[in-house]
């Protein structure tokens, strides 16, 4: 028996606008549903009914990511032409109208409502189509507590058949005009509903449109034509990505690629692009649609082999937002890159502090990070200087505003009386937590937040050669030094054999057992003596799930495996992991960790990887159970599957010497993958992988492809962070590190508190 899991809602989405409702196209204002854009949610609810009856579902389904099919029929109708109760003339039976609604998506949505009477005699019908708004914010509808601040008119104009709503509240306005067009017959607006009077004579059909548009600052969204659902010019509605193709034996991995290349087609915001073939993806649907710092860059390292233009894109626009002043309330300061950009009610008025929003602990480091991975993959050293500025206005952030309180770790904590509480990549105000199950106190100094920075200082070094500046790339060589050898003084769990989750406000260890530290083993900041300890903890039954790492270990005392952050099992955490893994060596448990990420994606509905999923264990003839809430499509997750198939190919990439590095160890279930289109510098290449061959079908990408392990020289001071066969990490990491001699470990520069705006610990 095949069981699909996901979510019961139809879905579809572009640029920043999407639409959620229920199988038969009804919303309610109570749910999760609506049609949104600019965080606003135009439509919370809408019904239609045949003489007062709801019509019967047949089938509902997407066609694409940005428009939908509802196939209804009618059930038994009363009829208005027979006397009342006297015959059976008075009632039509079921299944007599068929009716058709098609929606797609543009600006704003265009629905195409067609009838058709298989009834044996004429009949009147009255179509009654009820439209709700609420201009409800993003926040208040995730969080259910929909609280009207403004007021809300609506006016309809007979003559031109428009419905127009108009909600204000101080200089915030939006307006959301309903347009009929192409109505077979006249319509009418009674009792909040459109109507709609139809005589139909035997298989006679009878159409009209609705064109839903938002108007923004007096600008109507545009809509696709009548019928595009069915139409090959609806391909306008996007370009589509550059086809990077996955063929294999193995059963349902092309489908769970295929999928996942979809969901970062559907993602895509165009007003966020720099210019054709660079894009930005929106985090997820329906909570994450915009620009986010942390999700565009992850995004960016979990595609970068196969979509490179998602890292120039994260770096074009995550740059234009970087703080230049110093914003308490924002939680914004020089240098750093912002957590999330909103354009709703709450924001626009200051209810929020997310205009942007700054609250974010790891993005800094991860700007540097990507900026090294774009480089490695293109060989643009253009990048890099177009970005120099932005890399050390970030690298000044980390060594000064990121470390609190001046111990060399990376700490957060909220300046804004609004903010966020945790700031790194499990952000609910729960996630972190002692041993005991209670929440650990701020400042917080998690274990993968010295990873990021760790990783970044050494990045930035090899910039600073590239940039002829082999002293400062010495000095930043000598810092990460330093942090490597404390790190693993004060971070390390000898009894548990893995890193503390962190140090809390006291500097106290957090003694919970969780996934973080997997991301420690993928930044490198990991010698290979514990390398090996950390992978056997998180492979450990109360980590390990069958589906994946979760989040938490399930002996601990806050556990919960239907929860956001204390137990569940993330895609994105999980293939992170997995590249540590591969990285200290260990290739038979990054091997299982992908299998089990590959086996639930291919029981959830569409081969399509959530945003997370519960952390309960995988037992014969199980399937995995979804979180209620998951954003679907969710940007991690879909990038994820083009990392895992990095990791297990081992492909690399350095652009000082124009190599791709190649070095496949495919499990027994892959026995082997090819891949086409990948691109890298100016061209691309095609690959076919088998458990230790590799044959190039195609390659114009202006680098050699060498079959092999990137070699990685260690930095001096620093031993590698593997056994040797971490030498054939499938991990993209930048070119192979330089400068071997000796060099004192640089001095932490004194802070200086002039114009810092807050008080230090």
């Amino acid at each position: 028996m095949r069981v699909t899991v996901g979510p019961s809602t139809i879905t579809i989405n572009h640029d920043r606008q999407f639409l959620i409702s229920q199988p038969d196209a009804t919303m309610k204002a109570t749910d999760d549903v609506g049609f949104f854009g600019l965080d606003t949610r135009f439509v919370a609810g809408y019904r239609m009914t045949i003489n007062g009856e709801q019509p019967t579902l047949l089938n509902s389904s997407n066609i694409e990511h940005f428009s939908a099919r509802y196939e209804f029929t009618t059930p038994e109708l009363p009829l208005g032409d027979g006397v009342y109760f006297a015959n059976a003339e008075a009632l039509l039976p079921a299944r007599s109208i068929g009716l058709r609604l098609d929606r797609t998506i543009l600006g704003g949505i265009h629905e195409d409502y067609d009838l058709v009477s298989y009834a044996a005699r004429p009949v009147r019908l009255v179509f009654e189509i009820e439209i709700d708004s609420d201009f409800a914010d993003i926040f208040d509808v995730r969080g259910h507590r929909i609280v009207r601040r403004g007021d809300i008119q609506t006016e309809w104009h007979r003559v031109k058949g428009e419905l127009h709503t108009i909600y204000r509240n101080k200089r915030f306005r939006r307006d959301l005009l309903v347009r009929i067009e192409r109505s077979d017959s006249r319509p009418q607006f009674a009792n909040g509903r459109l109507v709609f009077t139809i005589n139909l004579k035997p298989k006679q059909a009878w159409h009209v449109c609705l064109k839903w548009l938002p108007l923004v600052d007096g600008q109507e969204a545009r809509v696709l034509d009548c019928s595009a659902l069915l139409e090959d010019e609806a391909d306008v509605v996007t370009e589509v990505l550059p086809p990077v193709q996955l063929e294999s034996e193995h059963r349902t991995l092309p489908l769970i690629w295929a999928q996942a290349v979809r969901d970062m087609e559907a993602l895509r915001m165009n007003v966020f692009a720099q210019s054709r073939s660079i894009y930005v993806p929106a985090a997820g649907i329906p909570w994450y649609v915009t620009l986010f710092g942390r999700d565009s860059l992850v995004v960016s390292m979990l595609s970068i082999s196969g979509f490179p233009e998602f890292a120039v894109g994260a770096l074009h626009r995550l740059a234009g937002f970087q703080a230049t002043d110093d914003n308490a309330e924002q939680d914004k300061e020089p240098g750093k890159i912002p957590h999330e950009l909103r354009f709703g009610e709450l924001a626009e008025l200051g209810l929020v502090p997310f205009a942007p929003y700054y609250g974010t602990a790891d993005a800094t480091a991860l700007f540097i990070i990507v900026l090294s991975y774009a480089y490695q993959w293109t060989g643009q050293k253009r990048l890099l200087e177009r970005y120099r500025k932005n890399a050390e206005a970030a690298l000044a952030w980390i060594t000064d505003y990121g470390d609190l309180d001046g111990d060399g770790y990376q700490e957060y904590r909220s300046r804004s009386k609004r903010g966020l509480y945790n700031q790194g990549w499990k952000d609910s105000g729960i996630a972190i937590l002692h041993e005991d199950g209670s929440i650990a106190g701020v400042p917080l100094a998690l274990c993968e937040l010295q990873g990021y920075a760790f990783d970044a200082m050494l990045r930035i070094a090899e910039m600073y050669e590239v940039w002829g500046d082999p002293e400062r790339a010495e000095e930043m060589r000598g810092r990460a030094r330093t942090l490597h050898e404390r790190f693993n003084n004060d971070f390390w769990w000898e009894s548990e054999g893995t890193y503390y989750l962190g140090l809390d406000g006291d500097k106290k260890p957090i003694r919970s057992v969780a996934s973080n530290a997997g991301h420690c083993l993928a930044s490198g900041i990991v010698p290979p003596e514990r390398a090996t300890r950390v992978v056997d903890r998180l492979m450990a039954p109360d980590m390990w799930s069958g589906w994946g790492i979760r989040t938490l270990s399930a002996d601990h005392a806050g556990y919960n495996p239907y929860s956001y952050h204390n137990g569940s099992v993330w895609p994105h955490d999980n293939v992170t992991i997995c590249g540590g893994f591969r990285r200290a060596g260990r290739h038979e448990e990054a091997q299982r960790v992908a299998e089990g990420i590959f086996a639930a994606a291919e029981r959830f509905e569409s081969y399509r990887l959530p945003e997370l999923f519960a952390g309960l264990a995988r037992e014969p003839s199980a399937f995995p159970v979804q979180y209620l809430g998951a954003n679907v499509p969710q940007a991690w997750a879909a990038a994820s599957v083009f990392r895992f198939v990095a990791i297990l190919c081992g492909i690399h990439t350095t652009a000082v010497n124009k190599t791709i590095y190649v070095n496949p160890d495919l499990p027994d279930w892959l026995p082997s993958v090819t891949l086409r289109n990948l691109r890298a510098g100016h061209g691309s290449a095609s690959l076919r992988m088998e458990r230790h061959r590799l044959e190039i079908l195609e390659n114009s990408t202006g680098f050699e492809i060498v079959h092999g392990p990137v070699p990685r020289p260690p930095v001096a001071g620093i031993q590698p962070t593997a056994s040797k066969e971490a030498a054939e990490a499938a991990k993209p990491r930048s070119q192979p590190r330089s400068g071997q001699g000796e060099v004192a470990a640089a001095k932490r520069p004194k802070r200086s508190q002039a114009g810092r705006g807050r008080p230090r610990r």
